[in-house]
């Protein structure tokens, strides 16, 4: 259906503002892909080992937790579609230093996160042509993403189109093998059973906790979909439908290839951690060349990231300078595109890659430190601004709410109370506490800059 909900295009000051150059199928498949992150295939190894069986359990909870997340994010942006997203929402719920805070914390982020998906493809691209440097990779990777962004958004989202594909479709047929391994009817494969589920819980609660946290920060990336539906030709129906089956997409692709994993190899396997769990599962079918095709997946979710990664932190600067949070020549807009905003964030992950060569045990360790809960904090912000801009619009526009919160106000809370306890389990685990503490210094120095510049901001009469 239609929608009639205006979407925000804020313009710049020589009245030129974004296109809308995304297409339905663009933001379908930017939502089924986004799901997909380089941190499943990447990460989820060592939280098998620390969790056993139980990583499955795991991922179910902190999945729960996204899709009551992803439910109240869908339910700010098809009421209000910006490129801000929560940045946009927490200011007009909040106040201008909240915005300020979330947007620009989220902003190092997928700077820093960019420059790390670049180094992490080229590795792989090292690892095929060892006779090449790895900061030549690195470069041209940026080269590539940057130029894309530059110009034109159907570039970015066609790029998003067939990247998400090839996701989805290697993902999709590990799990049709894995399930018929299980059943005991592909060729060649004798079905393991129950046998490695007999230990649930093999470290006791601890290793779940480790699971559990490591499952969390796997999920990075479903945010992307709110920023790029204000540049798409039906903002509302193309988060409406993002936001709807969120749910199945995060239990097939995360739970399910989970428990396809540890039902065909032991946790305790050493491939699991050394190659991948996924590499140790299709070798353990038999599938020749099971390394070098989950590289290629893998190099694909890595330059998939890098490419949503610049997109993302060039409209969200963008957003946070149409706002008056940030410098205005930041905010310059030509041919539909944030085009400086583009070449700042892709500078900005650029230095991070040379951090990483340059300074890599103080500089670049306290930089991956200041990021490690930036995510939790702008999900706590999302929470907070749901609550309140759920009552005004019942009260205001009714009619704005195209997509509404489960069980509004209960399960708001319920997510909450899980983003407290997760902070919590970060406080009590020596490995998260630094990240904690580092991402609570950046988030109060940005609240208190926020701040300060809504109060110049109201004492000028703006």
């Amino acid at each position: 259906m239609p929608s009639t909900t205006p979407v925000e295009t804020p313009t710049d000051t020589d009245g030129v503002s974004l296109s809308h150059g995304l297409k339905q199928r663009h933001l379908s498949m930017i939502a089924l892909g986004g799901v997909i992150g380089a941190g499943l295939f990447v990460g989820s190894g060592a939280g098998i080992a620390a969790a056993g069986p139980s990583i499955v359990i795991a991922y179910a909870l902190s999945g729960l937790l996204v899709m009551l997340v992803m439910r109240m994010l869908g339910e700010m942006s098809a009421a209000y579609p910006s490129s801000g997203s929560f940045s946009s929402h927490a200011e007009r719920a909040i106040g201008p230093w909240a915005g300020f805070t979330a947007g620009w914390a989220f902003w190092v982020l997928l700077c820093t996160a960019v420059g790390l998906e670049g180094i992490g493809a080229a590795q792989i691209v090292h690892g095929w042509l060892p006779g090449t440097p790895e900061w030549a990779w690195v470069a041209l990777f940026m080269v590539v993403f940057c130029g894309t962004n530059l110009a034109a958004v159907k570039n970015f989202g066609e790029f998003e189109f067939w990247f998400a594909a090839l996701k989805v479709g290697a993902i999709s047929l590990f799990l049709v093998l894995g399930v018929l391994a299980l059943a005991g009817v592909l060729p060649g494969t004798d079905s393991p059973g129950g046998s490695n589920l007999t230990q649930l819980l093999p470290n006791g609660g601890e290793g779940l906790v480790i699971g559990l946290l490591a499952s969390v920060f796997a999920y990075g990336g479903l945010e992307t979909v709110t920023i790029a539906a204000a540049e798409s030709q039906d903002p509302v129906r193309g988060v409406a439908r993002a936001v709807r089956t969120a749910m199945w997409r995060i239990a097939l692709f995360y739970v399910g290839s989970m428990a396809v994993v540890v039902a065909l190899v032991p946790w305790d396997s050493p491939q699991v951690v050394e190659d991948g769990p996924y590499v140790a599962a299709l070798d353990r079918l038999g599938i020749p060349g099971a390394g070098q095709l989950m590289n290629v997946v893998v190099l694909v979710a890595l330059l998939s990231a890098m490419n949503a990664n610049i997109y993302g932190a060039s409209r969200i600067g963008y957003s946070l300078v149409e706002r008056g949070q940030g410098p205005a020549w930041l905010g310059r807009v030509s041919g539909g595109v944030p085009r400086v905003a583009v070449l700042v964030s892709s500078v900005f992950g650029l230095l991070c890659v040379l951090l990483s060569y340059w300074r890599p045990d103080d500089v670049f360790a306290w930089l991956l430190n200041m990021i490690g809960a930036v995510i939790l904090v702008v999900w706590i912000f999302i929470a907070v601004s749901q609550l309140r801009l759920r009552r005004r619009l019942e009260r205001e526009t009714p009619e704005r709410l195209a997509v509404r919160m489960w069980a509004f106000p209960w399960l708001t809370w319920v997510a909450l109370a899980g983003m407290v306890t997760v902070f919590v389990l970060m406080a009590r685990e020596p490995d998260t506490r630094v990240q904690l503490y580092s991402t609570g210094a950046m988030t109060l120095a940005l609240a208190a800059v926020g701040y300060a510049w809504q109060r110049t901001r109201a004492r000028a009469g703006r």
